[in-house]
């Protein structure tokens, strides 16, 4: 089972992220590649690679399977228990998650976001990315990749270190209420050059709650395929709605003491 070192945990805390490799079951991305393809819209042919090249050429309202442009997000099996297993409930990103924020803290998963894809864009020419910060009220995001993402492949992109500024850019700790200065620092940060977080079929990528992150654009041969799954403590009700503490890693055991 991986577990987290105290570099990994420092590091963490300092950057706001954090990649793992190597940590999801294979019979269970299978699975989940295999039940992306039997939801597919007919535009795309498993076995003819130019065809994936969006973007898309209807767009779908579907909640459970939206499709627009270039981007796909399928939630339709997000609450199958096999789904569940596949990442929140994975041994080893369980325990990754408690060494952050504290053993028999967190919520249990009764769904994870599903499967986020991004098309190819094919010849589009290349352009920067802005970042932004997600609203709704969680304390570890987690995404996981299915399959592999190249360099410049659409992996999740992340600005290091940005956690510490937008922190305390909301008036409280994890509800969407945005101050004035959130645009500032969010303009300021999407001048910079984000990391390219790719990786291999089974690598997860840790990240703060309020760091600026994107998803990266797919200039790659292959679709962007990633599982996502937000961690929340059992007791965010009561937190949620506090202003940010000066001590911004309260609520993260694991992180606060190094451990």
């Amino acid at each position: 089972m991986s577990t987290l070192s105290k570099q990994e945990i420092l590091f963490f805390k300092e950057e706001g992220y954090l990649v793992k490799r190597n940590v999801l079951d294979p019979r269970l991305m299978a699975y989940a590649r295999e039940r992306l393809w039997e939801a597919a819209p007919s535009q795309l042919k498993r076995d003819q690679l130019e065809t994936w090249i969006g973007p898309f050429e209807e767009k779908c309202e579907d909640k459970m399977s939206s499709r627009s442009g270039y981007r796909w997000n399928y939630r339709q099996p997000g609450g199958e228990p096999w789904m569940i297993e596949l990442l929140p409930k994975n041994p080893s990103v369980w325990h990754m998650a408690e060494q952050l924020l504290g053993k028999g803290t967190l919520h249990e998963p009764d769904r994870v976001r599903g499967i986020y894809c991004t098309l190819p864009y094919g010849d589009v020419p290349k352009k920067s990315s802005g970042c932004h910060v997600d609203g709704h009220p969680f304390h570890l995001g987690v995404v996981g990749y299915i399959d592999d993402v190249p360099p410049e492949g659409g992996g999740f992109m992340v600005w290091p270190k940005s956690h510490l500024k937008f922190y305390y850019d909301f008036h409280s700790q994890y509800r969407t209420e945005p101050t004035d200065q959130y645009e500032k620092d969010r303009a300021f940060f999407s001048q910079k050059t984000g990391v390219d977080c790719y990786g291999c079929a089974g690598d997860i990528i840790f990240w703060h709650h309020r760091i600026g992150h994107a998803a990266g654009h797919n200039y790659s041969c292959q679709i962007r395929q990633a599982v996502l799954y937000d961690f929340r403590k059992k007791d965010i009700e009561q937190t949620m709605e506090e202003s940010p503490c000066l001590n911004m890693w309260r609520d993260w055991v694991g992180v606060e003491n190094g451990t």
